[in-house]
């Protein structure tokens, strides 16, 4: 409460001032133009602030008064008033009494001045009489001293004309004396101070003089030119020696080019020093690397001298010098790139960028107006830019390398023994090489140089941008080598170290075990180590995301896997194929011979099994130990014929009553339970093995389709096919499955036999028992 009150106190004396200002304001104003104007308006427009205006209406403000307010209101205006017009009193006696002082101050001050100017103007006559006689004594003066000195001044240009006549005689002596005590700048001097004589009177009276002079002029030029070249003189003796140089009106233009030239030729020799820096092994560096750097030095600092010399000498070359200046880091990082193309160490290219910024520190304090340190920022910045990716060119050059010896060691017929060792050196080459890379790239981040500092939030997106680049250039390759992609253009120097262009089944097989290993442990190692050092920072705004997505590598090296196996069972089973076909297409099985051995076929299918399993066991891990018999299957474990039926049928001499058979075993398979032969292919040995054994058995069911055999020809496949019953089982994971194909092939040979008598099975087993001895003659297990 008690500072509202004050505060409507201070409003209220505000008022109060403010209506006392504009009650005096209308006091002294004589405006009766706007007084008339007022009175017009008012008479409208009548309020209670009227009485602070000069057409106050006495009459018209009371009726206004006791219309809008009370008595009690009417009181307190009264007592307001009355105040106010004491107020206004005091300081109207208040302005009256100033204004008196000042009136009688100034009357004191008028009667001050003319008392004292009464006696000025006699004071100011006797003066001028005064100034007059000393003028007239002066005249007089003048007047009797004038042909004396005339006299006086005649003789002394008398003096000084043979003073410059003897200086003219003595110009040669006094030159001589000057080039003897090397005083070049008294004798330009010298001489520039007789040019007006010599060209006024040098052809006549003093053409002696003239020739010596100018004999002694040429030596003196000739001097100061070697003085402009010495290396040995200091600047300021340099910068004096053109500016007398000058004077003698020298052409100094020819003089700034050959300097110039010459700090050309300095630049191309610290160019020429900078190739020869070693960046060899640490031994060498250790030796060499203390005298290459004061050497270095010592001549950078020679050449900043020559440029702060040449930029004192000549004022106007700052542009020229800073251009001059630039091609010095340019040449730096001209150099720089050239060793990056080649492997280089991280170390070699910090000391590198070290020296380099060394002497663009030491050029920028020379000659700041060039702008080094940003123009050497910007060649920095492609430099390391070009460093990253060279080295995740090499990383993959080193691993194609290794990948690729895998083809030539099989072209030379080492391929079950290189397999295993292929694979090996591949993980080790991706998963080392990687972190070697990583290491490289995080001594980059450590190092405490200015240059790499600035850098470091670009270092870190460029890393992971280059992993990212090098695992999907890595995909590419790896589908390059296994024929799924054509070369084209900067790929075909990946297979150059691959001999012909034969694709080899064990090199897929290696690259789809190298992708899964890729994507179970490569990928995650790196991912760890970028997060643990290359996380933080980054020039790539958060809307950008992350360079470096594990979870795509992931799933690009997964299906790359998948793609490879599969391509590998193609390509095997493909190989088997090209057998079996021969196998059916070359006899005529209408004329086939009476079986007496299994046939050679079975053989070189088995050798080819026999090989890929060795192939297989090479490379891939071991699955589940877990046989698939008869009783495992989810499907018929026989063949869709019930073998009741088949063999009442093969029993059968009468081919009509056989092929009535045979309709009666269709009807049968309409009701038998499928069985899943073929299902998803995994990353195992037995599943691989497997596969690749039914496909073999699905096409020799398709290649016996395709012909027409008679009662010998029937059972040759017979026989062949119970042999395969016999060796398959410790082949295939999968028996059941492999048995119901077995089966097929029969039913499928019956199907297309003339008259499909079977073998008993007396004879079979004694056949394939001769032939399983046969056998195991050949080759005796150890």
């Amino acid at each position: 409460m008690g500072v509202n009150e004050g505060e409507e106190e201070e409003v209220g004396m505000d008022d109060k001032a403010k209506r006392m200002r504009d009650l005096l304001s209308s006091y002294y104003s004589s405006d009766q133009q706007s007084n008339s104007t007022i009175n017009n308006g008012s008479s409208r427009f009548a309020t209670l602030d009227t009485i602070n205006t000069t057409a106050f209406d006495v009459e018209q403000y009371m009726n206004l008064l006791v219309q809008k307010s009370n008595l009690e209101d009417l009181l307190q205006r009264h007592v307001e008033m009355a105040a106010e017009i004491k107020n206004l009193d005091t300081d109207l006696q208040m302005l009256v009494y100033e204004n008196y002082n000042k009136f009688v101050s100034a009357t004191d001050t008028i009667k001050r001045m003319k008392n004292n100017i009464v006696g000025m103007e006699t004071n100011m006559e006797q003066l001028l009489e005064k100034i007059m006689s000393v003028q007239s004594k002066s005249d007089g003066v003048n007047t009797s001293l004038f042909e004396k000195r005339e006299h006086i001044e005649k003789l002394h240009r008398t003096r000084n004309l043979l003073r410059k006549v003897q200086f003219i005689y003595d110009l040669p002596a006094r030159l001589a004396k000057c080039i003897k005590s090397e005083a070049y700048a008294d004798a330009v001097k010298y001489y520039t101070g007789a040019m007006p004589i010599f060209k006024a009177y040098g052809d006549s009276s003093f053409e002696d003089c003239k020739r010596a002079s100018e004999e002694a002029i040429v030596v003196i030029t000739t001097n100061l030119q070697a003085k402009v070249f010495s290396d040995s003189e200091s600047i300021q003796a340099r910068a004096e020696a053109v500016m007398l140089l000058k004077q003698l009106n020298f052409p100094v233009d020819n003089l700034k080019v050959q300097l110039f030239e010459k700090l050309e030729q300095f630049l191309v020799d610290l160019h020429l020093e900078s190739k020869e820096i070693p960046h060899s092994s640490a031994d060498q560096e250790n030796l060499t690397e203390s005298a290459t750097s004061a050497a270095h030095e010592a001549s950078i600092r020679e050449f900043s001298e020559a440029v702060r010399a040449y930029r004192v000498i000549f004022h106007d070359s700052e542009q020229q010098l800073s251009i001059l200046a630039q091609n010095l880091p340019k040449m730096h990082f001209e150099a720089t790139q050239q060793h990056i193309k080649k492997q280089l160490a991280s170390s070699d290219l910090v000391a590198m960028l070290r020296i380099i910024w060394t002497d663009v520190l030491l050029m920028d304090g020379v000659l700041p107006e060039a702008g080094l340190r940003d123009f050497t920022m910007e060649a920095a910045h492609v430099a390391v830019k070009q460093y990253v990716a060279s080295r995740f060119s090499h990383l993959l050059l080193d691993i194609s390398g290794t990948v690729v010896k895998v083809g030539n060691e099989m072209e030379g017929g080492e391929e079950e023994n290189s397999l295993h060792a292929t694979l090996e050196a591949s993980k080790k080459a991706v998963v080392q090489g990687s972190m070697d890379v990583l290491q490289d790239f995080r001594q980059l981040l450590d190092e405490n140089l200015e240059l790499l500092s600035k850098l470091r939030d670009f270092v870190i997106d460029w890393v992971q941008e280059g992993f990212q680049d090098f695992f999907r250039k890595l995909n590419d390759h790896f589908l390059l080598l296994s024929g799924k992609k054509h070369p084209a253009g900067q790929d075909l120097s990946f297979r150059e170290g691959l001999q012909g262009d034969k694709i080899f089944p064990g090199l897929v097989l290696v690259l789809s075990q190298l992708s899964v290993f890729v994507e179970q442990n490569a990928v995650p190692r790196i991912t760890e180590e970028i997060a643990a050092s290359f996380s933080a920072g980054g020039s790539r705004g958060y809307e950008n995301g992350p360079a470096f997505v594990p979870a795509e590598i992931c799933r690009t090296f997964k299906a790359a896997s998948e793609t490879f196996l599969q391509h590998y069972i193609n390509m095997r089973t493909q190989k088997i194929s090209v057998v079996l076909n021969k196998r059916f297409t070359t006899p005529n099985w209408v004329k086939h011979k009476e079986p007496r051995e299994v046939h050679m076929f079975v053989d070189l299918l088995l050798q080819e099994l026999d090989s890929i399993v060795k192939e297989v066991k090479n490379i891939l891990p071991e699955g589940l130990q877990r046989k698939h018999r008869r009783t495992d299957s989810t499907g018929s474990t026989t063949s869709s014929r019930s073998n009741p039926l088949r063999d009442d049928r093969m029993l059968r001499s009468n081919t009509q009553k056989a092929r009535s058979q045979l309709l009666e075993s269709h009807l049968a398979k309409l009701f038998k339970q499928k069985m899943e032969i073929f299902t998803k292919v995994e990353h195992t040995q037995e599943s691989v093995i497997t596969t690749i054994v039914k496909l073999c058995l699905k096409s020799l069911q398709e290649f016996v389709r395709l012909q027409t055999f008679n009662r010998s020809g029937f059972q040759q496949i017979q026989l062949d096919i119970h042999f395969l019953k016999t060796t398959l089982k410790d082949i295939a994971d999968d028996e059941a499955a492999v048995d119901f194909l077995l089966d097929e092939v029969i039913v499928a040979a019956a199907e297309r036999c003339l008259d499909p008598i079977p073998l008993e099975p007396s004879i079979l087993d004694r056949l394939t028992q001769a032939k399983l001895a046969k056998t195991r003659e050949q080759s005796p297990t150890p």
